[in-house]
């Protein structure tokens, strides 16, 4: 090691280590970091664009519409390559990194890596208050990043220059850690970005990171062994962490050879395809009566990579309450939970050394013969469900059948919040492995069309799928964030986006009606609108032609068919608006806790609550 130096900004070195940084995605070396989401202004201009520019070519810069839709691009852009490669998303201080909060937030409850950097104030004060500061009387070193302390993995302000030695690669340590992973924040004052500092060459040095795969302590191993062998009605959870530790193949052979039907969750959907021989469908709230019966019934349940979040567990109603728990998964947090006998590692290393330990162990084959004669059942109930009819709007499941039948081997499906969640996670038959990517850890309304930028980004280059992504969103999403449907105009990052219109927001309107509320401020016809009986409805094709889009709207379900075939053939993102119904659903039949009023003058929340309160009797007592 030499003692030569090389002097730079702050933020010249934070770009040069980034363009520094390197993984390996099926045996190809690739830069860790891929690109940078920016949006410039006040707080990261002057400095940090300076040094951006310079590296353009190395570290590609896009400009983004909105900090938060930026910021979930490069969210879905981490889904897309399996958390093995990494955007950067960079705003200005005060709104515009308020603006990422919320996608901080998404990345933080779906467990996957985004670095994200925002300009601070001053550390030295003397010009404050600065342009979009805001103030705290008692405590003058709080600003608005403090606000992405709750929603990062990893936070810090480099108030020194020197500080980014330690502080790069801890963050990149936090962001690859499968029990860790999630986002990574630094604010830059922007008076220190703008200091030179002495810095060793060796910091520059190129690095090659590889995604640790903990293994399981032996002790634990041995328990759910003995377990598992004890359990003649057993289940297997397929999380997200089953997709992130690309132990898909692993996982399905395993179920096969030991006859376990494996169920999946909204995260873990498209770790195996829809007809796969162990495959028994999704599981909870937005899930199918197969899985779920066979949740009702299981003595054991394997939950290999999964939080067991209330939509998997059906608010913890959907098991017995003598059923055990066995949870393989690399973060501790999530391997205790619920009492499970908890088995911390690595998913593919655990299942493999599962699998091994069992040896010959075999569940009764009439187990797993009752788990495929019930997904064929529910299989039959979604076909009846999808088949055109004379219905003057197509529903939900009609809709996401013609899409789910145009769709290619690798085209890869996308949406959100709202009602969509559920047809998908019920409807969408998964063709390939890693081609569905439904953001329901944090709900985020306005995820999909700026996820279908990141997935589009991420389908080139090794583990790139190459296929076209698929967005599914409902009009109130659209109408909340669809600014990115310009920027993949602009940077050719082709995408198909179906917007299916049914007045408002017609699944919490469903909630709430259900729970014994009238309908309320969520369908346009019960909003506080000057023409409630003919409220103007957006023409959201033209709204996507103002944008550089190709579009059409489409009338019918063989309307929306055709417009499919033409959207694959277009050199650019395409829209397609279609009305739906706002009031038929695939139906589902687990249960959710949620709140309803203890006291009402309304007799249908009084009868709503008399149903809450039997829901909560059936839950299991879990910490």
């Amino acid at each position: 090691m030499t003692g030569a130096t090389i002097r730079l900004t702050m933020a010249q070195a934070v770009v040069r280590w980034l363009t520094q940084q390197f993984t390996e995605i099926d045996g190809v070396r690739v830069p860790l970091f891929a690109g940078v989401f920016g949006i410039f202004g006040h707080g990261n201009v002057t400095c940090l664009s300076e040094a951006l520019e310079a590296v353009q070519d190395r570290l590609p810069t896009w400009r983004g519409q909105n900090e938060q839709s930026m910021a979930l691009a490069a969210v879905a852009f981490a889904k897309a390559k399996l958390r093995r490669q990494i955007m950067v998303a960079t705003s200005s201080i005060g709104p515009g990194a308020l603006n990422m909060v919320t996608a901080a937030g998404t990345a933080h409850a779906n467990r996957l890596p985004v670095l994200l950097v925002a300009g601070d104030t001053f550390t030295n004060r003397l010009p404050d208050p600065v342009l979009q500061q805001v103030e705290h009387f008692g405590d003058p070193t709080v600003t608005v990043n403090d606000a992405f302390k709750a929603v990062t993995r990893y936070w810090d302000r480099i108030t020194h220059p020197a500080q980014i030695m330690s502080s790069l690669p801890q963050a990149v340590a936090a962001m690859l850690d499968p029990a860790d992973c999630g986002p990574a924040f630094l604010a830059l004052p922007q008076d220190t970005q703008e200091i030179a500092f002495d810095y060793p060459e060796v910091f520059f040095e190129s690095r090659t990171w590889a995604i640790p795969r903990p293994r399981p302590d032996r002790q634990q191993l041995a328990e759910a062994v003995a377990l598992l062998k004890t359990a003649k009605k057993p289940l297997l959870i397929s999380g997200g962490g089953v997709r992130y530790s690309l132990a898909g193949h692993v996982v399905a052979e395993f179920a096969v050879k030991h006859g376990i039907p494996v169920v999946e969750t909204v995260a873990g959907k498209g770790a195996v395809t829809h007809y796969h021989p162990a495959h028994a469908g999704p599981i909870g709230i937005i899930g199918s009566t197969s899985a779920n019966a066979l949740a009702a019934e299981a003595d054991v349940i394997l939950a290999v990579g999964t939080r067991l979040q209330d939509f998997t567990t059906g608010s913890w109603t959907a098991f017995s309450r003598d059923a055990r728990f066995i949870s393989i998964n690399a973060a501790r947090f999530d391997a205790v939970k619920h009492r499970a006998l908890a088995v911390v590692g690595d998913a593919r290393e655990t299942i493999e050394e599962l699998d091994a330990a069992l040896g010959a162990w075999r569940v009764d084959p009439a187990h797993m013969a009752r788990a495929q004669m019930l997904f064929r059942e529910w299989d039959a109930l979604l076909e009846s469900l999808q088949a055109p009819s004379n219905a003057p709007v197509p529903t939900y499941a009609q809709i996401v059948q013609a899409v789910n039948a145009s769709a290619g081997e690798r085209d890869t499906l996308i949406s959100a919040a709202g009602g969509l969640p559920g047809e998908v996670a019920k409807g969408w038959r998964v063709k390939a492995p890693n081609t569905f990517d439904l953001e329901f850890g944090f709900s985020c309304m306005g995820y999909e069309v700026a996820a279908g930028w990141g997935h589009a980004m991420a389908n080139s280059g090794p583990g790139g799928l190459g296929g076209t992504p698929i967005v599914m969103v409902g009009d109130g999403t659209y109408l909340m964030m669809n600014s990115d449907i310009y920027s993949t105009v602009l940077s050719g990052h082709k995408m198909i986006v179906v917007v299916c219109d049914n007045g408002g927001f017609a699944v919490i309107n469903r909630l709430q009606q259900f729970k014994g509320v009238p309908g309320f401020n969520n369908l346009l016809t019960d909003c506080r609108v000057q023409n409630r009986d003919n409220p103007l409805h957006v023409d959201f094709a033209k709204h996507a032609e103002s944008m550089g889009a190709a579009a059409r709207r489409c009338e019918s379900l063989a309307d929306l068919v055709a417009a499919l075939e033409w959207a694959k053939g277009n050199d650019r993102t395409t829209v397609l608006s279609i009305a739906s119904d706002a009031y038929s659903w695939v139906p589902g039949d687990a249960d959710w806790d949620v709140g309803v009023p203890e006291v009402s003058s309304r007799e249908t929340v009084r009868s709503a609550r008399k149903q809450q309160d039997e829901i909560r009797a059936k839950q299991r007592i879990g910490v």
